[in-house]
């Protein structure tokens, strides 16, 4: 069996700020690292083999200390970056509403509906997310692993694996440092864990 252990990069500069992020490279605030340090410490018993992270400074920070803690190899890449929110990167909630109301408003009731020059749509990000996920999985049999992402790739490799639409995307939240996992059992990936924090409890 696989176990895949999908974890959620700290708090940024940005998250804190409330702005988009997507594709823009954002730094870990001091309690995003705290975070991670949190995280590894919870997964030092749960026999990691490898960790698979974005190449984007949040998360590949976050991936890094928590590769030091549980003494695991880190491999980066592109394929599992953030969306590309385009236009909206560096806007915060007010801006985007000003703006591009329309459009936001249709990404927060029907995501997956969402079509806009310059975004990248669900079912893209989808498609790029699980082809290498896909990959990890043939790489890596009877393995534990760990997928260190952002919020929107992370949700779309759950409803992916899951073999669930995109449209049940708007009903899942991701915390920051949440760890969700997924079991590749012989017939089904079965979900056994969501957006679970409990690691976190000492800093909230």
């Amino acid at each position: 069996m696989i176990k895949i252990f999908l974890i959620r990069h700290g708090q940024s500069e940005w998250n804190k700020l409330n702005k988009i992020q997507g594709q823009k490279n954002t730094i870990l605030t001091e309690l995003g690292e705290k975070q991670a340090l949190y995280m590894g410490n919870r997964l030092i018993n749960e026999k990691i083999d490898i960790i698979y992270t974005s190449d984007l400074k949040r998360a590949y920070d976050t991936a890094k200390i928590i590769s030091n803690e549980i003494n695991k190899p880190l491999i980066s890449s592109d394929a599992i970056r953030e969306i590309n929110f385009g236009p909206w990167e560096g806007l915060n909630t007010e801006e985007l509403l000003d703006k591009y109301k329309d459009e936001y408003l249709t990404w927060n009731k029907e995501p997956d509906k969402l079509n806009m020059d310059g975004v990248e749509t669900l079912e893209d990000l989808k498609n790029r997310g699980m082809k290498y996920i896909n990959n990890i999985i043939k790489e890596n049999q009877n393995k534990n692993i760990a997928i260190v992402s952002h919020g929107a790739m992370l949700k779309v490799i759950l409803l992916g694996l899951l073999g669930m639409e995109m449209s049940y995307y708007k009903n899942i939240s991701l915390n920051n440092v949440s760890l969700s996992i997924i079991e590749c059992r012989d017939y089904n990936n079965v979900l056994t864990l969501l957006n679970d924090t409990s690691h976190l409890k000492e800093i909230r």
